[in-house]
C-alpha cells in the first residue's frame, strides 16, 4: 500500500512538471478571407520594442522559422510593400510554482504485533498509526508569450494570429531546436497548407 501511494505521488509530480513545460500554442483567423491571394509579406517589426526582451540569436531563430513556414506555403518575404504585414510581440514574465510532497511514515500497518485479531486492529488502526511529513519546494522560472499578427497591408485588417506560451529554456542549444518546432506548431492551422 505504501508503494502504491509513493508511486501515485511520483506520477502526480511528473505530470505537474511535464504539463508546466509543454508549450500552449493557439491560432485564429478570419474565415471570410481568401488567404490564397496573399503571395508576399513584409515583417513590420516588433511591437512596443518587445524584442529587447530577447537576444539577437533568438530573434533570428524566430524570424527564420517564420520565413520557413511562409515559404513552404508559397508566400515570399519582401523588404517592404508585401500583400500582408506581419508584426511580432513577445513578453517574458517571471513566475514561480510551488509543489508539495507528502511522505507517510508507518500509517498503513495494522500495528499491535502479529496477526489480524481485534486487539491488533484497535491498537494500530488502519491508516491511523503513522505521521505525515509535507515538504514544499518553490521553482522560479520564466514564461514567454510570443504573438505573430498578420494584417492585410492595405486595409490593416487582422487576418491571422498565432500565440505561443511556453517556459523559456535556459540552454541556447535547446532553444535552437525548440523555437522552430513551436513556430511550426503555431502554423499548423494556418489556412494554407504547406506545398508538396
Amino acid at each position: 500500500m505504501k508503494s502504491n501511494l509513493k508511486n501515485l505521488q511520483i506520477l502526480l509530480m511528473t505530470l505537474f512538471v511535464t504539463t508546466a513545460t509543454i508549450a500552449q500554442v493557439k491560432s485564429d483567423f478570419d474565415k471570410s478571407v481568401d488567404f490564397s491571394k496573399y503571395k508576399t509579406y513584409s515583417i513590420e517589426g516588433w511591437e512596443k520594442d518587445s524584442d529587447k526582451a530577447i537576444n539577437s540569436f533568438d530573434k533570428e531563430r524566430i524570424t527564420t522559422a517564420i520565413e520557413s513556414e511562409f515559404s513552404s506555403r508559397g508566400i515570399t518575404l519582401v523588404a517592404t510593400g508585401g500583400d500582408a504585414a506581419i508584426t511580432l510581440y513577445i513578453v517574458i514574465d517571471n513566475k514561480s510554482s510551488t509543489t508539495a510532497y507528502t511522505s507517510f511514515n508507518g500509517g498503513l500497518g495494522y500495528g499491535g504485533g502479529w496477526g489480524w485479531g481485534y486487539r491488533g486492529m484497535a491498537m494500530g488502526g488502519m491508516g491511523m498509526g503513522g505521521t505525515a511529513t509535507t515538504t514544499y519546494s518553490q521553482d522560479d522560472y520564466q514564461q514567454g508569450t510570443f504573438v505573430v499578427d498578420m494584417y492585410d497591408a492595405t486595409s490593416k485588417k487582422l487576418l491571422w494570429q498565432g500565440v505561443i506560451t511556453s517556459v523559456v529554456k535556459e540552454n541556447p542549444k535547446k532553444r535552437e531546436k525548440s523555437i522552430p518546432k513551436k513556430i511550426s506548431k503555431m502554423f499548423a492551422d494556418y489556412p494554407i497548407k504547406p506545398l508538396k
